[in-house]
């Protein structure tokens, strides 16, 4: 979930990919694990394409990617091997995958081969990008929903509305950003925000003010929009971590192993305490404004599967 500016936006729940054989062809775009992914592929094509006389193996792969060792294939899902940009390649040919869903199979796998957490993290927003502007493009996500959802750079501006001595000129902007944003984006961004009502300036005083929230019902927002937004604002974060003194920041974690009963708790606390947080600034904004800007991201999340033995115990 994240804090955007005020706004509370959280992600519908994600349902895991098919651990059984898929009954129909697996969609590319609904994988975060490449190697699960090439596994269902298989075991679909071996299904359907597969006859008594002529079965569909991992050597029929091989040869349709123009791979001498007849089981690659079985290596690279069982994890040991890894691909390379030229197999990439191979591999999609083999997967007959149109070039945009070559570009979005590459960066799947650059993800799920990547071991550090930073690396990781910056493919998985190129992923969340590529997913969610390929979804725009086939017409699963109109325009107009686009629109409602800015980029990164116009929470930030339309949080600058509540900050003291903003002076909204895209000069005078750029020059109080910390972080990195062309003339341009910043210049349409700040254009889009007038024109849609999110932002109004006063023609006496010149002052800008935010008459409404910035989405007025996110949970009718398409879900691979919200993730664009939120790995966006989570890898703000990572550049924080590296970028800014600890004076200025405030990270920190907790790694704990709980019951669902516990986690569920946890859980509403947090949200308790998200809410109160956005209620308390927002009555004070209403009166006077902020020095800067802030993020604050609230993250819990899995680490661990629950183990096979706590299962067939039935315990929680």
């Amino acid at each position: 979930m994240a804090f955007a500016s005020g706004v509370e936006v959280s992600t519908p729940a994600v349902h895991a990919a098919p651990q059984l054989p898929p009954v129909s062809a697996p969609v590319l775009g609904e994988y975060t694990d490449f190697r699960q992914y090439l596994k269902d592929v298989y075991e679909f094509k071996r299904m359907s394409e597969g006859t008594g006389l002529r079965p569909y193996s991992y050597s029929t792969f091989s040869a349709a990617a123009d791979i001498k060792s007849p089981n690659y294939l079985k290596l690279i899902i069982e994890g040991r091997r890894n691909l390379s940009e030229d197999m990439m390649t191979r591999f999609a040919k083999a997967l007959r995958l149109t070039r945009e869903e070559t570009v979005e199979f590459k960066a799947l796998v650059r993800y799920g081969q990547a071991h550090q957490p930073i690396e990781r993290n910056q493919f998985l927003k190129e992923l969340a990008d590529l997913r969610a502007r390929r979804e725009l493009d086939r017409g699963v996500i109109n325009q107009r929903s686009w629109d409602k959802v800015p980029s990164w750079i116009g929470w930030v501006l339309y949080a600058m509305a509540d900050q003291r001595g903003v002076e909204f000129d895209p000069e005078k902007v750029l020059q109080m950003f910390r972080l990195k944003a062309s003339p341009d984006d910043i210049r349409d961004s700040m254009r889009k925000l007038f024109e849609s009502g999110e932002l109004v300036r006063d023609e006496v005083s010149g002052n800008v003010t935010k008459p409404r929230e910035m989405i007025e019902s996110p949970q009718d927002l398409p879900v691979a929009l919200i993730r664009k937004l939120q790995a966006e604002l989570i890898y703000l974060g990572i550049e924080s971590l590296f970028n800014d003194s600890p004076k200025d920041r405030e990270f920190g974690s907790l790694t704990m192993a709980l019951t669902q009963e516990e986690f569920e708790q946890v859980r509403f606390e947090v949200r308790q305490l998200r809410k109160r947080l956005h209620k308390d600034v927002s009555v004070k904004r209403k009166s006077t404004k902020g020095d800067r800007v802030y993020q604050l991201n609230i993250q819990l999340f899995p680490l661990t599967e629950k183990s096979k033995r706590s299962e067939s115990l039935g315990e929680n």
